[in-house]
């Protein structure tokens, strides 16, 4: 199974952030699964599901930790653009102990360097993530995060929360 550790944005903050986007010429990813991904995990035996669920019970979640989506890039790719928001407030400690604890358990995680950010379109036009410009969402506290399946065709289910 393909896993990833994240935080879900409450419904009001999604919502806020896609008035600003609509009538973009982007095509949104779908609003319930906008997410920061913490950590991505990537394939997991189903008997390793207990470990990964452990070290992440390990994990000291920061709650009420405020944070806000604000301004955005791009990633460019071939054939598209991947539209982002990006996070404002201290994500790094907590990305820290979660890969911190995966480690410990000789489970796998993707080692890029993090930069918290929500995905939010995918556009073909240059210009088009220029709508996040200035954009300043409200805050909001960190309430849990999620262990989170991804599987094609299927989209994304929260195996647990903490």
């Amino acid at each position: 199974m393909r896993l990833f550790v994240a935080v879900f944005p409450p419904n009001e903050i999604s919502q806020d952030l896609r008035r600003r986007i609509v009538g973009t010429p982007a095509r949104l990813t779908p609003v319930a699964q906008w997410h920061v991904t913490l950590a991505f995990i990537g394939e997991v035996a189903p008997e390793r599901l207990p470990d990964v669920e452990r070290a992440l019970a390990a994990v000291t979640v920061p709650r009420g930790l405020e944070l806000r989506l604000r301004g955005g890039g791009r990633f460019v790719r071939t054939g598209s653009t991947v539209l982002w928001a990006a996070v404002e407030g201290d994500l790094a400690g907590l990305h820290a102990a979660i890969r911190q604890r995966l480690d410990a358990a000789g489970l796998p995680y993707d080692g890029r360097d993090f930069t918290p950010h929500l995905t939010v379109a995918y556009a073909d036009e240059d210009g088009v993530w220029e709508t996040l410009e200035g954009y300043q969402g409200p805050w909001w506290a960190l309430a849990e995060i999620a262990l989170v399946r991804t599987a094609a065709n299927e989209g994304y289910t929260r195996l647990k929360t903490w």
